[in-house]
Parts: structure tokens; sequence; C-alpha cells
């Protein structure tokens, strides 16, 4: 019993200690030279956040240790959020999870030792994401041997996309999307398995438990909740057919129900009981083929990790686990069928097996909503492994090596398991090595000028920039952003219709302002560019909600808007009432929207990682409302630059031969060519029959081709060009970055 307690309390510490000691790499920054990695280091000489949605995460955290809630504050006795989708800001919809966790180790650390809360949420992931791989080793032990537990165990906290999503420095709800749902399904099996009616009450109380936790850490937890009930109505239909008792299941999964729905009702609200009703019917609307915010543009597809993902993709994300969890699957299936598990597995059986199927095919499913839900297969696939694994030791002891001595066979056992446990687990320790090779979300150019706005803005300012800078933002300059990471805030669309805190349901938050900011971008009118800010930053989502519900057409709306933003309050008015007939009170309703008399501070901040977006702003900002689509038919190529003494090239064909000045892409000279370097601009026309502009930014190594309609859009002059102009002036700028004010 001893050495059974030892060996369990051994493979837990060498799983923790794995996943721990891998992940405390990622705080070296070790996929930067040298000599560069100071400029990713912040004031305590850790690496700022790979994952900008931590300083989200970091800041209601903040409030929370502040004044005791999550939002920035309360209005009519709800939470708001300030800094987000601002104006308005938002009501504060978020699983607090992360929050109370990392609140209270906050509190812990600093009985002991004074540390920032900054220095405290970096390290949590490291510390939290191990403990995934304790509960699938337990988990997996149950139904399998301790070897295949090891390996599963080993495979989780190893997985590629769990490891780089759960490092020091990504502080994300990812460290719990592993450690609830395997507690749930663990739970609910043991509440079936045990024949002990009492204990059986314990689990599905466990269980019910462990799902309500889930609910107040991650949006996604529907799905498992989903995956518990259709599996029950499956057994017991299956259970009907074949004859047998269901008052088990029964009890058990009404139990569940009651206490995860009793439990999000009393602690968190009835709405949070409704939305899990609603999400089916969100599902397929979002699924169907218009998004739920046509026909404006879908900021969503713009997301990498919210994009369709292929085979080869799900393996790079799960490694060795895919391939090993299915053909764990196929063995375990044969070994039913053939009644051999109570020689191999004695403690799986048809439930365990139908359940982990159906949560598989969850997963699969997921994938549906982009490749961030790749998560959802790590640990049934893992599982898989670790019995495919231990089903290899077990077939290794029930030969009967003859030849051998019993000690000698032992022995020979023994080195095989291990030999079976490296080669199985070592291809994903030489894979996460090149998921460390990856830079900070930001450094230090950009937070000197984020720290600037801070303290030289007024706190009304509102921040101009592309959405995924936004929670660093709202980080570093503590001011209010158009949209961030959270986008149109699509969780909250199960529940707006419910919640009189959204008056304008699901058309408002929407992606529908990130069409007007990539609009004003990809246009060359500046006037229209600066009603277009003045508009967004005054009334927010306001004037073309307003002028949607006078016109029923959100085509004619935006024509309109575009017409009158451009231009002085009069003419606007006149524009209005003569050429689209609104009666004057619509107009003037209209105009205090779009040309308010006491409008908004802002400024508006360009950088590189904006530039490597670029082809979203002329993709999204030249829309077409009538069909839903991009009206853009445009050439963006941003690239990296390999220079050989004046020989520059990049991959998308361009070479410039700086020598000669000759300068063509894919073998055609081009429209022009602009020449950019440490703040001084060259622009020379060359071929007026081209379509396209070359870029040259020698100081970035970076190259830039697109069509040459683009060439003095807002976006060109104020993130690539960089340079003063009638309409904005730069407040402040680094070697990176530009703060730009109207003038």
């Amino acid at each position: 019993m001893f050495k059974k307690h030892f060996v369990t309390i051994a493979a837990v510490i060498l799983i923790f200690a794995v996943g721990l000691f891998l992940r405390l790499e990622s705080a070296y920054v070790t996929g930067t030279p040298v000599e560069e990695k100071s400029f990713y280091l912040d004031q305590y000489n850790l690496p700022y956040m790979y994952e900008l949605d931590s300083y989200y995460n970091y800041r209601l955290t903040l409030n929370y240790i502040e004044h005791g809630y999550l939002g920035d504050t309360k209005v009519d006795g709800q939470e708001w959020d300030m800094h987000s989708y601002y104006p308005p800001g938002v009501p504060l919809d978020y699983p607090p999870m992360i929050v109370y966790l990392a609140a209270f180790i906050y509190v812990v650390v600093n009985l002991f030792i004074d540390l920032p809360l900054i220095v405290v949420v970096f390290w949590i992931p490291a510390f939290i994401a191990p403990l995934a791989g304790i509960v699938v080793y337990l988990f997996t032990r149950r139904i399998s041997n301790g070897t295949g537990a090891l390996v599963a165990g080993l495979l989780t906290v190893l997985t590629p996309i769990y490891f780089i999503r759960t490092v020091p420095g990504w502080f994300d709800t990812d460290i719990f999307v592993i450690i609830f749902p395997i507690l749930v399904i663990w739970l609910f099996w043991e509440a079936y398995h045990t024949l002990n009616q009492r204990n059986s009450l314990i689990f599905s109380i466990l269980a019910g438990f462990s799902m309500f936790l889930f609910a107040t850490a991650w949006n996604g937890w529907q799905y498992y909740f989903y995956l518990i009930i259709f599996f029950s109505i499956l057994w017991i239909c299956g259970s009907l057919i074949k004859k047998r008792p269901v008052k088990k299941i029964l009890y058990i999964t009404l139990t569940f129900v009651l206490v995860t729905l009793g439990l999000l009702a009393i602690l968190t609200g009835y709405l949070n009981v409704l939305k899990l009703f609603y999400a089916p019917l969100e599902f397929i609307r979002i699924s169907g083929a218009h998004g739920p915010w046509y026909p404006w543009p879908d900021v969503y597809s713009s997301v990498s990790e919210l994009s369709s993902v292929t085979i080869d993709d799900v393996y790079s994300y799960i490694g060795i686990s895919l391939s090993g969890g299915f053909l764990g699957l196929l063995w375990i299936l044969r070994i039913l069928i053939k009644n051999l598990k109570e020689r191999y597995l004695k403690s799986i059986d048809w439930f365990i097996y139908t359940l982990l199927i159906l949560w598989t095919l969850t997963g699969f499913l997921a994938l549906m909503k982009g490749s961030r839900f790749v998560l959802l297969l790590i640990s049934p696939l893992t599982v898989y492994t670790g019995i495919m694994v231990g089903l290899c030791v077990e077939y290794l002891i029930h030969l009967k090596l003859n030849w051998f001595s019993p000690i000698t066979r032992k022995r020979v056992i023994y080195v095989l398991a291990v030999a079976i446990v490296c080669l199985v687990v070592t291809p994903s320790v030489v894979n996460i090595s090149k998921t460390l090779n990856m830079s900070p979300g930001a450094d230090d150019n950009k937070m000197e000028l984020l720290e600037w706005i801070k303290y030289n803005t007024p706190n009304s300012t509102v921040v101009i920039s592309d959405w995924s800078a936004g929670h660093l933002i709202t980080y570093a300059a503590d001011r209010p952003v158009l949209m961030d990471g959270r986008m149109g805030y699509i969780e909250t669309l199960q529940s707006r219709s419910l919640d009189k805190r959204y008056p304008f349901g699901a058309k408002s938050p929407s992606p529908a302002r990130d069409y007007w900011f990539n609009h004003a971008f990809a246009t060359s009118n500046e006037s229209l560019s600066m009603g277009i800010f003045r508009m967004l930053t005054s009334s927010g989502d306001v004037a073309f909600l307003t002028m949607d519900e006078y016109t029923k057409n959100t085509s004619l709306s935006v024509e309109i808007l575009n017409g009158i933003l451009g231009v002085d309050n009069k003419t606007a008015f006149n524009i209005l009432v003569d050429k689209y007939y609104l009666t004057p009170n619509q107009a003037e309703t209209i105009l205090k929207y779009t040309h308010p008399t006491h409008p908004s501070p802002y400024v508006i901040w360009t950088n590189l990682d904006m530039i490597g977006r670029g082809f979203w702003i002329y993709n999204f900002g030249e829309w077409n409302f009538n069909n839903g689509t991009s009206a853009a038919s445009f050439t963006y190529y941003f690239k990296d630059i390999h220079t050989d003494g004046n020989l520059i090239t990049d991959e998308s064909g361009l070479i410039v031969d700086l020598g000669s000045n000759n300068v063509t892409y894919k073998g055609s000279v081009p429209y022009c060519f602009v020449e950019i370097s440490e703040g001084n601009l060259k622009k020379t026309y060359l071929n007026q029959s081209n379509d396209l502009c070359v870029f040259l930014m020698l100081d970035k190594s970076k190259s830039l081709i697109i069509s040459k309609k683009y060439e003095n859009s807002l976006f060109i002059k104020l993130a690539v060009e960089k340079e003063d102009n009638p309409y904005f002036k730069p407040l402040y700028k680094n070697s990176d970055s530009t703060v730009w004010q109207q003038r």
C-alpha cells in the first residue's frame, strides 16, 4: 500500500515539475536575440505579457482588489466597464474565476513577500496549468494503469497549444479549460460507476459543483453541460431499448442539473441560467450563412484563432495525442467488444467509453468556431493515448517470456515500459521548444508611448487604434478605447434580449464600429475621417443605429452618414432633408450624434503592428453592404526584406537595387516607389500604367506593396509615412509608434 501511494505521489510531483519548469523558460524570452531582450522586459525585469488579453484580466483583477468588484464603476447598481467599447462602455459580463483566483493568490503571497499584482499574475499560469495534468493522471489511473496515466498526465501539460497558452505571461482563462471538464466527466462517471447510493449522490453533487465552477471560469462551459445532457438522454434511450433500469442515470443527471443551475441562479443570477438555454439557438444563428450582424463586416473573421482549421493544424496543436488517441480509442473498442476488459482494463466500461467518444465529437464540432477550441480535444485524446500506453504495458505483463527468469522478466518489462513512455512523450518535449520562439505582445516603445498618453492627455480622451491593441491601451494608458480584444462582445448575445442594460440588443456592441474605424483609415478624404472619429468618440454607435431606425436599410444608412460626416453641420442638415428626405427633427437628432457641440477629445495611435493588420483595414473599410462582401479588389503585402549589399528582396517578388534605383515587383516596374528611413521619406513615380505602390521601410526591414488607389489613404499617411499633414499632427513619436491629434 505504501509503495502504491509513493508511486502516485512521485508521478504527481513529476507531472507538476515537468509542466512547471518547462514553462518557466518563457520568462527568458528565448525567441529573441540576447542583445534585444531588454527591449521586451518591464520594470520588474519580466517579459511583457505574451497575450494582450492578459492585460484585460489584470485590469479587472486590480479593480476587484481596489473596490471589491470587477467593473470600473456601477451604473444603477450594475457593474460597467468604462474603458472598453467606449462610448458608452459596456455592462461587465465576464467569468470571474480568474479574477478571484488571482486576487486570492495575490493576498496570500503578499502576506510573506511584497510583490506587485502584475508580477503575481505573470507567474500564475505556470503554476495552475500543470494541475490539469495531475487531474488527467488521476482520472486515467482510475480506468487504466499507472504507466498509461503518467503518459496521459505528461502529454496534457506538454500539448503544444495548451502549453503555449499557459506559459508565464499568458494570464488568460485557458488555464481552466482542461481542469474543470475532466473533473466534471470523472465525477459524473464515478456517480454512475459506484454501487453505493450515498456515494453516487455525493459524486453527482460534486459533478454539478465542478460544472458551476467551470461556468465561472470559461464562457465555453455550455459545451460540456450539453454534452452531459445529450449523453444522459442517449444512455437512457439505449437502456430502455435493452430493457435495463434507468432510475440511477435519471437520479444522477437530475441531481447534476439541479446543482449546476441552482448554484448559477443563486450565486451569479438567473440570466446566466437563461443564457444556457439560449446558447444552442445562438450557435445556430452564428453558424448560419449570415452572421448575427449581417450585413456589417465580421471582424471575427480576421482573428486567426477563430478561423477554420485543417487536420494538419489540429495535429500541430495537439501533437502525438491525436494519432495516439485514435489508436487508443480503437484498441479500447476491441477490448470491450471481445470482453477482454477484465484482463486488461477492469474499470473501464461502455458508459465512460461512450462519454469520451461524445466528448471527442463535441471537440471536433467546436472546431467549427475556430482553432482555439481545439483545446476541447486535448483531454479525451490524451486519456485515450494514456490508455493505449497502459494497454501496451498490460500486454507486456501478460507475455510469458519464458526464456527469462522471473526477476529478469520483470526488469525487461520495466525497461520496455520506460522505453514506451519515452517514445510517446519525447516528441512533445521537442515540440514545445519550438513553441517558445515567440516575442511578448508589447515592448518598451509601445509602453513608453502609452505612458505618455496616460500623463499628457485628459482622462476623458479616447484612444483610437486597432482593436487588437485595445487591452494594452486600457492597461498602460488608462484611457478608454473604441474597441478591444472582446470586439463585438459576442459572448453576451445569448442574453441581450433579456437584459435591459443592452437597449439596442444584438445591434450594439457589434463589429459595426470596426467598419467605421477601418473606413476612416481606408479613405483619402481626411474630412470624412475626422467626422467618423468625431462620431465614434462622442456618441459611439447611436448615430448609425438611429439612422437605421429611420431608413430600415443599413446600406442606405451607411451611404447617408458617409455623405454628411465630412461636411459641416449646416451642409449636413441640408443633405439629410433635401436629398434623403429626413424630417427636420430626424435630421437634428442625427446631427446631435454626428456633429456634437462638444465632441470628446481623442488621439490616434499608429504603430508597426497596425501595418501588419492593414489588409483588414481595406477589406472591411471598403465594404459592400448590398451583398455583405468587400467591395475592394486590391493588393496588400507586408513582408520582411532581405538585404545583400544594395540589393533588396522580399518573398512576395519585390526586387530593389538601391545602387541603380531599379525597382520591380514580379517583373514589372511599380507605379510609385517610396523609400522610408529614420523619418526621411523619398517618393518617386515610376510607371503610370502600373497599379501598385511599393513602400520600403529600411529602418524596419519591411516592405509594403499596396494598390495605388490607396496611396493617399489616411492609413498610409499616418501609419506608414508618418509625416505631418494638414489634418492631423503628431503629438509624440518614437521609432515604432506615433500619437496623432486632429488639428
